[in-house]
């Protein structure tokens, strides 16, 4: 039942717009899903969903374009096990890692194609990123942060 739940939701995200948990919620339940808010919650966690600007303001959910069997989770493991700490300022992102780890987080940023971020340059302990303005900066950097947290 998970498994095609999820699957409904990867559908769902791709045919409309979805800017809140219970906007998804509803959704689900129109395709005959029984859900809770929680069970929604746990869902989007488990998938990795973020949020992503509408070119007409505002904001929605989206599943990694990364995403892929056993690839999330590999990336997302090489990222919590070597990011220390994400700061933006301006258009720039700097990702602090362990001694000697930047550039394996910086590979798994790389394989991510956030389509915020422009590029990157990674040394022996910090990557910097440049994103497209200051809003997708900050907004690259949330994703990250989720993704990182322990």
């Amino acid at each position: 039942m998970k498994s095609e739940r999820q699957t409904a939701i990867r559908a769902l995200l791709k045919e409309q717009v979805i800017q809140t948990q219970e906007d998804l919620a509803e959704a689900l339940r129109a395709r005959g899903f029984q859900v809770t808010q929680a069970t929604v919650s746990r869902d989007m966690k488990e998938m990795h969903l973020m949020k992503v600007p509408l070119q007409e303001g505002g904001y929605q959910y989206a599943a990694p374009e990364w995403e892929g069997p056993g690839l999330s989770d590999r990336l997302i493991r090489m990222l919590k096990d070597c990011v220390l700490s994400v700061e933006s300022a301006g258009q720039m992102i700097v990702v602090k890692t362990l001694s000697g780890s930047a550039n394996t987080a910086a590979e798994a940023l790389d394989t991510m194609a956030m389509p915020e971020i422009l590029g990157s340059i990674a040394g022996d302990n910090t990557i910097f990123l440049v994103a497209r303005d200051t809003e997708g900066a900050r907004l690259a950097a949330d994703q990250i942060l989720q993704l990182t947290e322990r």
